[in-house]
């Protein structure tokens, strides 16, 4: 029977990809960073339930505390790389409703 990985060992995993999602987000690509936060994603889950650090020691805490200010640092890295490409995204969509409302109220111009 496999064992189920440690929290410690969830975090490393989520701290790696996490760093991935960075390269992924500063090269642009979305798709890639879609399926790594779908991994990440499952690993979290896979925290759910097993985030008890009366099981840790002091030196786990710390290293747990680490990795989590790594992911959030991470967090920051790639939003700063999307919010940039979702604004676009929102304005190429609300400019899109507006010409359709456009269209519909006044017949299509041809």
């Amino acid at each position: 029977m496999l064992a189920m990985p440690t929290q410690i060992e969830l975090y490393q995993d989520m701290t790696a990809l996490s760093a991935e999602m960075v390269e992924a987000a500063r090269a642009h690509d979305w798709n890639r960073l879609v399926a790594l936060e779908k991994s990440v994603a499952a690993l979290r889950n896979g925290l759910m339930g097993n985030d008890d650090n009366s099981r840790l020691t002091a030196t786990e805490r710390s290293r747990k505390a680490a990795m989590i200010q790594r992911i959030l640092d991470d967090d920051a890295e790639i939003r700063r790389h999307t919010e940039p490409w979702m604004e676009q995204v929102r304005h190429f969509l609300g400019g899109t409703a507006v010409r359709q409302k456009v269209a519909r109220a006044y017949g299509a111009v041809g």
